[in-house]
Formats: C-alpha cells, sequence, structure tokens
C-alpha cells in the first residue's frame, strides 16, 4: 500500500489512539506497519486481532475513504505532516490522524476555545456570541465543538464578525451533528475547518465527544467556559486545558443558576475569572503572533500594549479618537464619526468587550481608567 492508504489504514486501526503512537515510535515509517513479517511489529506483542487487521486491512473501508478525500475541501492531515497543527502536536495523546473538511492552514492559527452548555440561558448565548466576536475581530480564531447552544452562538458569532472558526466533531466527517447545525456547518467550511479523528462513517456514539474535547483545547491557547453545569462536558475540555498547560478562562454567573455552577468550581480551582476580552488577551499576548508573520512571537507587557493598535479597526479607532476623554452619547459620536448608529452600536460593545470603552448611565460612554 502507499503511504496515504497506510494511514488511513491506520486510523481504522482497532487500537486506541495511544496504542497507535507506540506503533508509530516502535516503527521506522507507518508503511512498515502494512508490511507481511516487518521486524517492528514481530517484536511487539500485540492482540491476535490487531494483528491479523495489519496483515489484512479493510480495503472498501481504505476505498471509502479516499473516494471521500477526492470531495471538494476534504483532506487528510497526520502526525508528521507539514500541515499538522504544531499546538495539537505538543499534546500527550495527539491523534495520528486527523480528517479535516475546510482550510486546513486554520488549524494552526492562533485560537481560543469557547465552550458551554448546550442549553444556554439567554444572556449565557449573549455572552459566548459576544466574546466570539470580540475575540474574532481581535484576529484571534474561535475553536468549539458544533453543539447546539454555546458551541453554535460561538462560532456563528465569528463567522458574522469575518472571523475564521473551527469546529472538532465526534464523529465522521461525512454528516453533520447534530443536523440542527448542518447550514452552520457549510459555513464553518467556508471559513475555518470541520476536523475530527473518527474516520467518515463513524458515528457520534456518546465514548466519543469526551475524546474529541481533547482536540478542542489542545488547539487552542486557552479555553473559555461561559456557562456549564457541574456535569458539563466542557468540565472535561477545561481539565484537559489544564493538563496541556493552556489557560482556563470561566465566566461567573448567578449563585443560582445550576450553569454557573460548573465556572464557579473551575473559579475556585484557579480558573481565571473574565468580565472583558481583555482579560483574555492580558494572559495569551505572549503567545500570540500576528497574522502576516507567523514566525514572530509578540512580547509581554509594554510590546502587548503597543499591539492593542494592531488589532483595532480603522473604524475601532476613528470611534476611540472621537470619544475623547469625556462622557459622550451614541448621537453625539455618530454626529463626531459619520458613522451610522448600528456600527456604533456594534464598535462600542466590542470596545467595551476589549477593555477601551465604559458603558456609563444615561446612555453616555467614556474611555476606560487606565487605557488609550
Amino acid at each position: 500500500m502507499d503511504e496515504l492508504s497506510c494511514w488511513l489504514a491506520l486510523a481504522r486501526a482497532p487500537a486506541s489512539n495511544r496504542v497507535k503512537l507506540k506503533l508509530l515510535e516502535r516503527c521506522t515509517s507507518v508503511t512498515a506497519l502494512f508490511k507481511p513479517g516487518h521486524e517492528c511489529l514481530e517484536a511487539i506483542e500485540l492482540p491476535a486481532a490487531l494483528r491479523r487487521y495489519f496483515r489484512s486491512p479493510n480495503r472498501d473501508a481504505l476505498r471509502s475513504d479516499r473516494c471521500w478525500l477526492e470531495s471538494t475541501g476534504c483532506s487528510l492531515v497526520y502526525l508528521g505532516h507539514p500541515e499538522y497543527p504544531p499546538l495539537l502536536a505538543t499534546i500527550d495523546d495527539a491523534p495520528a490522524v486527523l480528517y479535516v473538511r475546510g482550510d486546513v492552514a486554520a488549524l494552526s492559527m492562533p485560537h481560543l476555545a469557547v465552550v458551554g452548555s448546550r442549553n444556554p440561558t439567554p444572556s449565557g448565548r449573549e455572552h459566548a456570541a459576544a466574546f466570539a466576536r470580540a475575540l474574532a475581530e481581535l484576529k484571534l480564531g474561535v475553536t468549539s465543538g458544533l453543539a447546539i447552544g454555546i458551541d453554535a452562538a460561538a462560532h456563528a458569532a465569528a463567522l458574522a464578525a469575518g472571523g475564521y472558526t473551527v469546529a472538532v466533531t465526534g464523529n465522521g466527517l461525512d454528516k453533520v451533528y447534530p443536523a440542527a447545525n448542518a447550514r452552520l456547518a457549510e459555513a464553518i467550511c467556508a471559513h475555518g475547518a470541520l476536523v475530527s479523528e473518527f474516520p467518515p462513517g463513524a458515528p457520534p456514539r456518546a465514548k466519543h465527544f469526551p475524546r474529541r474535547n481533547r482536540l478542542i483545547s489542545g488547539l487552542s491557547l486557552g479555553v473559555l467556559v461561559v456557562e456549564a453545569s457541574l456535569k458539563s462536558g466542557s468540565l472535561i475540555t477545561a481539565r484537559l486545558a489544564g493538563d496541556q498547560g493552556r489557560e482556563v478562562f470561566a465566566l461567573p454567573g448567578s449563585i443560582d443558576s445550576p450553569l454557573s455552577k460548573g465556572c464557579h468550581r473551575l473559579l475556585r480551582d484557579g480558573a481565571k475569572l473574565v468580565e472583558s476580552v481583555a482579560d483574555i488577551v492580558s494572559e495569551i499576548a505572549p503567545m500570540l503572533v500576528p497574522m502576516d508573520d507567523p514566525g514572530a512571537a509578540f512580547a509581554a507587557g509594554e510590546q502587548s500594549e503597543r499591539n492593542s493598535d494592531y488589532v483595532r479597526s480603522a473604524s475601532e479607532r476613528s470611534l476611540l479618537g472621537a470619544l475623547g476623554h469625556d462622557p459622550a452619547s451614541v448621537d453625539t459620536l455618530i454626529e463626531r464619526t459619520g458613522l451610522t448608529a448600528e456600527e456604533v452600536s456594534s464598535i462600542l460593545l466590542a470596545l467595551e468587550m476589549q477593555g477601551y470603552v465604559s458603558s456609563l448611565p444615561g446612555g453616555l460612554y467614556s474611555r476606560a481608567t487606565g487605557r488609550r
């Protein structure tokens, strides 16, 4: 078999990802696994079923997988592949193979994961959308799990802001799960990527989702939990993020809401409390890179402050200039900038989320204290 067929066959092998990684460590190449009598396999104790599989993988499944790869926008990346996301490659249980629909390069761009309840409160959904929108405006990607609720709100808001987003699924990419998010999935493929370690045809089994959560955190610089109950899968993602050395952020909420209890537990356990996107950026700024210079890292401290101008749009800079240092109303800002009411309101919200603007009683706005 050629190398691509061997990677496809390895992905379908009846073994855990950790076993596959150990086999790749022991053998000189993936093709060696499928060479009859190769010494690397002969020297390893393997279950009889797995040994039989390496001697005779399912050829029908391989043909089906190659047919899927020939579809528009479908790709396969594997450990050692030049487009394998480098941040994901650093985790302990990095998937040997990834199936991708959309822009493979999006997987290697800087991301923040936004996760939470499948049944959020209206305010929780609004918070997820507002943070995703602000992150997109800062040229940060948004990673999530394509579930209904917080995940879908974050994906949709990032796309609406002209950003990119990555959805990690717990099933094969030949079908969308949940089906209600089919249109959203197509939009993500056009402005980001769908990614899975499960081959085409794999159903959305319950055991798949905790495994896919390590990819959500592994692809990201940090994880923001918006709303989560004590039994939420989002807490699994947060725990995995901590194990992977990623930043963990959580939004506080009402002490009376069950959907605040998971976030409050994270905060007690050391997650960083978040009130605006500026709280996130201040933590991950040293790890960020300009979009047009992926080889240069942003420095911390003073350099991070200088880069605040880098991420602001021309409209944001115009509105900040018009705001000056005295409180002003929306009508005043419309008059000073020539922007529409909708544009001013949208930019004010983004700047408030970024920590540059404060809202005051009486519908007035001012620059936030200590920010330029």
